[in-house]
């Protein structure tokens, strides 16, 4: 049989050709060889198996990897954030300056993914891959980790209250808290049907959004130009860049708030790395375009800026909440032309929700495709409409829970901030993780990532997510919630306590204790193409049989396997490795091989 296979291989002459050869180092082995359409990969065997070919398609070209990087950042915070920064900081200078270290901060962070994308090109999911990878061991620690923070927050509930505020607020209609939650569940489940439905066409339509949001961003620009130029009915339009720097904050926790702000505002630069197995040609493309987008967001940001304290005096602004941009067309054109902006940041509001649906599914796909959540056959099956359809629809169902179930106000920002915590944890990771599999690499003889991030990159993004796990813990001059600052930092960091607490009990002592060892074994869905790993609990007695008939990866050895290829179900069955080649080939349940 194993024969058999080896000339179906050759005779084919597959293009999706696979090498699945093991580099080993001390007998330890430290990653997988796998050459997929002339690029060569080495990962870790307990990493989810690379897809030689995506069985989500490939509609990300480079407009794709622009706009979702470009739809992500630019949400709603350009049109508000300005106002929570300047109440941080109490200096227009100042918060100029911010809206550039963003700049500076956000292409560092862009360096470290661009690192990863080069050495892992034909995987999705972002840090979820790129994490998994860095920390092989101890083994499942950090996927289990991030799995749990990906999958439980994977919700986008903040900008769907914001564009159903933003529909009404168009409308001229004053709407309850229910009228404004029921809207906004409406809003999200009809974008997300339409990302279920096709990612062909809910890239075109977050596309075509991206573009009227770069359009709105160049309009304000332009009026600030206009307003500085004295061309407008702003009288004194230089009057906030005199003596800009009077006033500036010394207050730890405000500092580091308005860099939260700062960083929230650019975060999305990394958006195209969660679907990097869907663009032909991956990492010229991310090197390329990926910078490109963060350019143009960081120009129009740091402009728009200056346009709205040209017009508008800094107390207003300070006071503005998320009111700035409004307020700036005031100023300029009057309030009846101030009343078409809500509907322009609604428009802004859906392609940022559009964004973070197609990013995230992949991730929580990813997640489900290295064993780690229960049924990964289901989670990483893209039938029936070639989308992630339960990652989709577990976003949608966590959404809908979390604005129906929280009343707005303290409670519901304290879920948004605690879900940014993790994140700065989790970025710190991957800059260590970068000298890691550098030294493990070197060490074994491998050759160097293709894109190589500086020194400096690294160190600046390794002490901007130290300071800002550690400043939050300095109290602020005026708490701005109800409950201790520092509630969502504590309660964050017990969520990480409790997972490992959780991951021990799960993948060391209860398999122990049932004389079990964990092995990953790989699986094929023949409905779609889609790889697999799922984590099983083999025996003591067996794992030597085990090990001796599966690859590290979890690969069936089909020249020594002598069990069936199709254990129960016919819809999952074993990647079957020959020699140095793997096939995926589908058996019925009866037969041997």
């Amino acid at each position: 049989m194993a024969a058999y296979i080896k000339d179906w291989f050759v005779s084919n002459n597959s293009k999706d050709f696979v090498d699945a050869s093991v580099v080993k180092e001390n007998n330890s082995r430290i990653g997988e060889q796998v050459v997929v359409d002339g690029v060569r990969i080495y990962q870790d065997a307990n990493g989810a198996p690379v897809e030689t070919v995506s069985p989500l398609g490939y509609h990300v070209g480079w407009a794709g990897v622009l706009f979702l990087n470009v739809s992500q950042m630019v949400g709603t915070g350009v049109f508000s954030t300005p106002g929570n920064i300047m109440r941080a900081l109490d200096s227009v200078g100042l918060s100029l300056l911010y809206w550039v270290f963003g700049a500076i901060i956000a292409s560092a962070g862009l360096a470290v993914f661009l690192e990863y994308g080069s050495l892992f090109p034909n995987r999705s999911g972002g840090q979820v891959t790129y994490l998994e990878q860095a920390y092989p061991r101890p083994a499942f620690l950090f996927p289990t980790a991030y799995a749990f923070f990906t999958v439980a927050f994977s919700f986008s509930a903040s900008n769907s209250v914001v564009l159903a505020r933003y529909i009404y607020r168009a409308a001229g209609y004053t709407a309850t808290e229910w009228e404004n939650k029921g809207l906004a569940v409406a809003s999200y489940a009809f974008l997300a049907v339409i990302c279920l439905l096709s990612t062909r066409w809910s890239m075109r339509l977050m596309n075509l959004i991206s573009a009227v949001k770069l359009i709105i961003l160049l309009f304000i620009v332009f009026t600030g130009f206009a307003v500085l130029g004295g061309g407008t009915r702003v009288k004194d339009p230089r009057q906030n860049f005199r003596n800009s720097f009077e006033g500036v904050t010394t207050n730890g926790n405000d500092i580091v708030n308005a860099l939260v702000s700062i960083n929230f505002a650019y975060t999305g630069y990394d958006n195209a790395f969660n679907v990097v197995a869907e663009i032909h040609n991956p990492f010229p493309t991310l090197k390329r375009v990926a910078p490109i987008s963060l350019l143009i967001v960081s120009i129009l940001y740091v402009l728009a800026n200056v346009a709205y304290f040209a017009a508008i005096p800094a107390n207003e602004i300070r006071e503005s909440g998320e009111l700035t941009a409004a307020l700036f067309f005031e100023a300029v054109f009057g309030g009846k032309a101030a009343k078409g902006l809500p509907a322009l940041i609604a428009v802004s509001a859906a392609g940022n929700i559009m964004a973070v649906i197609i990013g995230s599914t992949r991730r929580i796909r990813e997640c489900a495709r290295q064993g780690l959540v229960p049924w990964p056959h289901v989670w990483a099956s893209t039938k029936p409409f070639g989308t992630p359809f339960a990652p989709t629809l577990l976003k949608w169902a966590l959404t809908t829970i979390v604005i129906l179930a929280l009343p707005f106000g303290d409670a519901f920002n304290f879920l948004v901030d605690l879900r940014s915590y993790p994140d700065s944890v989790f970025l710190f990771m991957m800059v260590v993780g970068v000298y890691a599999i550098r030294w493990r690499r070197k060490k074994a003889g491998l050759p160097p990532a293709q894109f190589q991030a500086w020194h400096s990159a690294l160190i600046f993004s390794a002490l901007v997510c130290l300071l800002i796990l550690i400043m939050p813990w300095y109290p602020p001059d005026e708490a701005d919630v109800s409950f201790w600052y520092g509630t969502y930092c504590a309660t964050g960091i017990g969520l990480m306590v409790g997972m490992a607490a959780y991951y021990y009990f799960w993948i060391k002592l209860l398999p122990k204790l049932k004389g079990q060892t964990i092995r990953t074994e790989t699986l094929v869905l023949d409905q779609d193409g889609s790889v697999t790993h799922r984590l099983r609990k083999v025996p003591n007695a067996e794992l030597a049989e085990w090990d001796r008939t599966h690859d590290d990866a979890g690969n069936l050895l089909a020249d020594v396997a002598t069990g069936t290829a199709v254990e129960g179900n016919q819809h999952l069955i074993h990647r079957l490795k020959v020699k140095d080649s793997t096939v995926e080939e589908s058996f019925p349940a009866d037969q041997k091989v």
